[in-house]
């Protein structure tokens, strides 16, 4: 099993992701009950030097798990945006998507 490194990390990137999702809502991040949901159980699992939380690593590792889903749907849109499909293309298009250039045709035809 992978590292999950530390929680405060995973909360930064779970907050991130967060603000990516709601950008286009047009309401502050802050402001949605996901926000909420993720600050109050981040804030009941926390370690204290009074009590030891045996559910911090099981909601560490739950957290990292939503992260990595989030990170790759965002991930995964912004390449179907790329490249999906919008018709007919021409050949110098195509060439370029997959990074290549035609060559040149002697005498300017090309």
């Amino acid at each position: 099993m992978a590292a999950l490194g530390p929680p405060l990390r995973t909360l930064r990137g779970l907050l991130r992701e967060l603000r990516h999702a709601s950008a286009g809502a047009g309401r502050p991040y802050r402001d949605t009950p996901a926000y909420r949901h993720i600050m109050a159980a981040f804030r009941a699992h926390r370690v204290t030097s009074e009590k030891l939380c045996r559910a911090q690593q099981e909601l560490h590792f739950q957290a990292a798990t939503y992260l990595c889903l989030l990170r790759s749907v965002r991930e995964h849109l912004a390449l179907h945006h790329e490249y999906h499909g919008k018709g007919e293309r021409s050949p110098d298009e195509v060439a370029g998507l997959v990074g290549f250039r035609l060559p040149q045709q002697p005498g300017g035809k090309g």
